[in-house]
């Protein structure tokens, strides 16, 4: 299937992780690629440089690149050292490419999956990351980047409207641009019998310029574990809005894996504003295995008709669902591995796979 290889070159660390999916998703019949007669859009894998003192005064430099199926990330980071009272000092460029599934996908099969609605998304950022040292609980990072936002077709090539003919982007034109100062506060309390996490970021748009745009945008995440004697049960509650100028790729987006199972990705709704509530049951089957009972449900808030364009109601979507359903939860030293089985609102089933924390 793949290989994955970590090379020492002198202070550096090297790691590449290259994986030839093909066979595998035949085996899924997942769709025809775009690009089947190119063989390297077969490929998945990571390329990750790490250098710990870059030019002798403990600066360090990371360099990272993922490539998917569809999508494809280049982050490069470069961390100043500081004293430990005061921020932490990042300089941060990435660029990334990926379906945007979620808004202008079409839900297919009862909502249950979403195909591609023609539409990607290139995103350019450059700026610079302050991380407060932690404090008590807390932990805070404040952020200020340039982003140029680029809609593009699935052949590369720059487009400004969708297949209705509607926007892609809040200025009209082919691209977007903003300068977006971001404050993520983080809260975490634990204990051996539960846990706590919050989680809140707020994101201005500044105008530098006047044709640049202009908004507010809030996300919050709030977590409880609590142990049942050998169980756990999680609660989790996202929310969020947006207010002044906005893109439709900027609307928050309800249903799929991490949102409201049972749906497709976006299958639920597209919004202004979003409230997301996820419970999980998990119990312990063995040392590695766990077996888990959930329910999620998710609105728009009714805010869909307040996206540019409504790609919601031009889509069918049905602005709320509740998912229900059962999976695993596998663990071991090298990540961990979910199998979700979910019904949705129109009984229709879906299996998901999840695969995370990944040691590096």
């Amino acid at each position: 299937m793949g290989a994955q290889k970590s090379i020492h070159a002198g202070k550096a660390k090297i790691d590449v992780n290259v994986d030839f999916t093909h066979k595998l998703c035949a085996s899924l019949m997942l769709p025809t690629f775009r690009n089947a007669d190119n063989p390297l859009s077969l490929v998945i894998g990571s390329l990750c440089i790490k250098h710990p003192n870059l030019f002798g005064g403990s600066e360090k430099l990371d360099v990272s690149w993922d490539k998917g199926l569809y999508d494809s990330n280049i982050f490069v980071a470069y961390r100043r050292p500081r004293q430990e009272r005061l921020a932490h000092q990042s300089f941060v460029v990435q660029h990334s490419r990926s379906p945007e599934i979620g808004i202008h996908g079409i839900p297919i099969n009862n909502f249950s999956r979403s195909g591609s609605g023609g539409v990607n998304l290139s995103r350019l950022s450059v700026g610079m990351d302050l991380k407060e040292p932690m404090s008590s609980k807390w932990s805070s990072t404040t952020s200020i980047k340039f982003e140029h936002v680029r809609p593009l077709n699935d052949d590369g090539y720059n487009i400004s409207r969708d297949c209705d003919g509607f926007p892609l982007t809040c200025s009209g034109s082919p691209h977007d641009s903003m300068v977006v100062l971001k404050q993520e506060s983080r809260f975490a309390k634990a204990n051996d019998r539960s846990f706590f996490h919050f989680n809140l970021q707020i994101e201005q748009g500044i105008p530098v310029l006047s044709k640049w745009i202009i908004f507010n945008r809030f996300k919050f995440v709030a977590s409880k574990g609590i142990k049942l004697g050998p169980a756990l049960l999680l609660t989790r509650l996202t929310g969020g809005s947006i207010v002044g100028d906005m893109a439709p790729y900027q609307a928050f987006s309800i249903g799929g894996l991490g949102s409201v199972r049972g749906y497709g990705e976006g299958a639920v709704g597209s919004g202004r504003s979003c409230l997301v509530a996820n419970s999980e049951l998990t119990l312990p089957l063995n040392n590695m295995l766990e077996g888990a009972i959930f329910m999620d449900c998710g609105t728009d808030l009714r805010s869909g008709h307040l996206v540019p364009g409504n790609p919601a109601l031009r889509q069918g979507k049905p602005g709320s669902g509740v998912g229900l359903g059962y999976g695993l939860r596998f663990k071991s030293q090298f990540g961990h591995f979910q199998v979700d089985y979910a019904m949705n609102a129109f009984k229709q089933r879906t299996l998901y796979f999840g695969l995370s924390n990944l040691a590096s």
